[in-house]
């Protein structure tokens, strides 16, 4: 048996630490528990804030046309601040890239209730790019989980992480009218309220990793790893290196910004369609709920797919569900019963997407170049999202709803056509 004096010194915040073969599974079970506890509260916080947020911004604007750029806004601070919170869990763990980052969304989120209660746009927006540094913690999380798990339970260890969001974000949107009424007396308009309760609990979860996510994931598998973890290795130029030699890790990437861009551009103004279609707040909450519920409830059963048929299937099976949810979401018009159906599938949809694609990315490229890899990969995603989700508002100002799906559906073109170039490639 392996005792610990055999074990590699791993550093953790500048001390030293040892950890042996067989304390492995402990430690595996410890940082996993951590993160499942952190992602349901910044599931939970996420989810409340989000359910509203082109609610809100309608409301502030004053216009239709610009409602999209609320959730747009949130989608642009998580790619802008992928690549500095990836540099600094490359130099430093995982651990203080997701508190710092569950910081800044809890002052994004107290920015957004600032600008309700002013009465202003830009702010507001400003407000909700800091908001989006939680989705980055929440994203980033998942490669934490894949640090110290064996390859052929990869998909699995990403997939229960992803699958810890479900509590809190089922749970989020279905909060969203007690925090708003919650702030009735205290002058903040109903549909921030929510983001008061967010900036609370995301300041719970940054504690809770800062205290209990120890030993560190990265610093140990990389101290574990008997490749070059040279900076010079783990550098951005080594990331991208890595993905332009490995067309497993390019189609990894289109994967998961096809899957986010297709589901944030739909989802974003699936309650702004719902209530012209005469949903309230509570019906609007259901059926977000139900589309997160697809997202994360049933991530586990992808992650299992995903190491017992392979990535490539997986993939292919995320294409045809976001297919099929653009056609049942585009064409229900006041059946809010098929748009929630259609909400459902967008999320299962997307998990299928980032659970396969995440998994590909991560065993595609070397250990030292994956923190690298994996900022690039949320930085690519969420930018693409970005983008989709401030045409999403316009398209459904000037085209309708439905015209919006249709665009969706088109974007899964060149992911589906990669994964079956990569598929007959290896037969």
């Amino acid at each position: 048996m392996t005792t610990t004096s055999d074990a590699p010194d791993i550093p953790d915040d500048g001390k030293a630490s040892a950890v042996a073969a067989a304390d492995l599974p402990a430690i595996r079970r410890r940082i996993n528990a951590v993160l499942i506890v952190s992602q349901i509260l910044g599931g939970l916080g996420v989810a409340t804030g989000i359910a509203l947020a082109a609610v809100l911004a309608q409301e502030v604007s004053g216009t239709e046309a610009l409602a999209g750029l609320a959730p747009t806004a949130t989608v642009a601070g998580t790619a802008v601040l992928s690549m500095p919170l990836a540099a600094l869990m490359t130099a430093r763990g995982r651990r203080p890239g997701l508190v710092l980052a569950y910081v800044i969304g809890a002052l994004g989120a107290g920015v957004v209730v600032v600008a309700a209660v002013v009465d202003s746009f830009p702010l507001l927006l400003l407000g909700m790019a800091g908001f989006g540094a939680a989705s980055s913690a929440n994203l980033q999380a998942r490669f934490a989980a894949a640090d110290l798990a064996e390859p052929e339970r990869r998909g699995r260890a990403i997939s229960t992480v992803v699958w810890a969001t479900t509590v809190g974000a089922v749970l989020g949107p279905n909060i969203a009218s007690p925090a708003g009424r919650s702030v009735s007396g205290l002058g903040i308009p109903a549909a921030a309220g929510p983001f008061l309760w967010a900036a609370g609990v995301f300041l719970v979860s940054a504690a809770l990793v800062l205290v209990l996510l120890r030993p560190d994931p990265l610093l140990t598998a990389r101290a574990m790893s008997t490749a070059d973890t040279s900076p010079e290795g783990r550098s951005l130029k080594a990331g991208l290196l890595a993905v332009r030699n490995s067309s497993m890790a390019r189609l990894a990437l289109v994967t998961v910004a096809v899957s986010h861009t297709a589901m944030v551009s739909i989802m974003s103004m699936t309650p702004v369609a719902l209530s012209h279609h005469g949903a309230g707040i509570e019906l609007i909450g259901l059926v977000i709920s139900g589309h997160i519920a697809g997202m994360y409830a049933f991530s586990p059963v992808m992650g299992w797919l995903s190491d017992r048929v392979g990535r490539l299937a997986v993939i292919g099976l995320a294409a045809g569900l976001l297919c099929a949810a653009a056609l049942l979401a585009g064409t229900a018009g006041p059946s809010h019963g098929q748009t929630a159906a259609g909400l459902f599938l967008l999320g299962l949809g997307w998990s299928a997407g980032l659970v396969s694609g995440s998994t590909l990315l991560t065993e595609s490229v070397p250990q030292p170049a994956r923190a690298a890899v994996q900022g690039l990969s949320d930085l690519t995603m969420n930018t693409a999202a970005g983008l989709g989700g401030a045409a999403a508002g316009l398209v459904v100002a000037q085209a309708g709803y439905g015209w919006l799906n249709v665009i969706g559906a088109v974007l899964l073109v060149p992911m589906a056509a990669l994964a079956v170039r990569r598929a007959v490639a290896r037969t």
